[in-house]
């Protein structure tokens, strides 16, 4: 939402105060609607043209780095089919694969995932602030 959406109604309770003449009054709402779709409309063109501008990188890094996340985060996710048959026909195996799993993820010190934490959050940011700046 932004600022100027915020602000509509109350603006127009202002000019409906200030403004006697109910046409007056009208063309000036109408004006602020203007302003307001204006503003949404340069957000979103500016969304965009930096989703194209990522898409059509050539650098790997800007184009693949969040989508190779998501990908490897997916493949977590539906190996949950594989383990719920394997579970059906060999629950052992299945619990037993499910507990070397967990036993690996908890082996990983905690500093290594606030660190791949804190890489990927500063990533996004830089990514953002370079988006801003109109560097990238």
């Amino acid at each position: 939402m932004s600022v100027l959406t915020g602000l509509i109604g109350p603006l127009s309770t202002v000019i409906d105060r200030i403004l006697p003449d109910r046409e007056a009054r009208d063309r000036a709402k109408l004006e602020l609607l203007k302003l307001e779709g204006t503003q949404e409309a340069e957000g979103i063109r500016a969304q965009l043209s930096a989703i194209i501008a990522e898409a059509q990188s050539s650098d790997p890094w800007t184009s693949r780095a969040r989508p190779s996340f998501l990908y490897v985060m997916y493949i977590m996710l539906l190996w949950a089919l594989p383990m719920g048959l394997l579970a059906a026909f060999r629950p052992e195996a299945a619990h037993n694969i499910a507990a070397g799993m967990n036993a690996y993820l908890q082996g990983i010190p905690e500093p290594l995932y606030a660190l791949f934490g804190t890489g990927y959050l500063g990533y996004t940011a830089a990514r953002q602030w370079g988006k801003i700046k109109g560097v990238e």
